[in-house]
């Protein structure tokens, strides 16, 4: 059960419905988490802003990789959940292959490059090495697109961090960071 309790679709503040509802149009349902952050629509307007304009970075697939391997890094069951079924259902990437986003790697050799350094943004929290930099820049990746895999990899801690904190009801087919992938 959360710890922060998640309003309904009526009770959630006024200021967050145009959000949520955009959130129902495109998806076909509000995810908990959503309806969790609403609980302050600052956040959810700032959320729903950096989650918009990443989403013009890399592709979904790249974008759908990274939040698994950044769930499993930071032992988010709730994003696990989520980007599991997204990544199989949306971004069409098949099972095996979001079993080895889940190691931070990836079967594509320009995704395992983007993969292979978000987790290790996020496991080392920044801390990189110049080689990590180097390799995700052999595999062709300009310094703008850096910054935009370093920008999921926040946006995702950020999920991760508050569904931790909340421990936030799950709502898609559960997925355990702690079972091997």
């Amino acid at each position: 059960m959360s710890r922060i309790s998640i309003p309904t679709l009526d009770n959630v503040p006024e200021a967050s419905k145009a959000i949520l509802d955009a959130v129902q149009k495109q998806l076909g349902t509000v995810p908990n988490l959503f309806r969790l952050i609403a609980i302050s629509p600052a956040t959810l307007t700032a959320y729903s802003n950096f989650q918009s304009a990443l989403s013009r970075s890399l592709d979904l697939k790249t974008r759908e990789r990274i939040a698994v391997a950044v769930a499993q890094v930071n032992g988010c069951d709730y994003c696990l959940s989520a980007h599991t079924y997204l990544g199989l259902n949306l971004a069409k990437i098949s099972a095996e292959e979001i079993a080895l986003n889940r190691k931070g790697a990836s079967t594509d050799a320009k995704a395992n490059a983007a993969v292979s350094f978000a987790a290790k943004v996020a496991l080392k929290r920044g801390h990189v090495s110049d080689a990590d930099i180097a390799e995700v820049r052999i595999a062709g990746f300009t310094n703008a697109q850096i910054v935009e895999i370093i920008g999921l990899v926040a946006e995702n801690s950020f999920t991760n961090y508050l569904n931790e904190v909340a421990k936030t009801d799950i709502d898609f087919p559960e997925v355990r960071a702690s079972e091997a992938a």
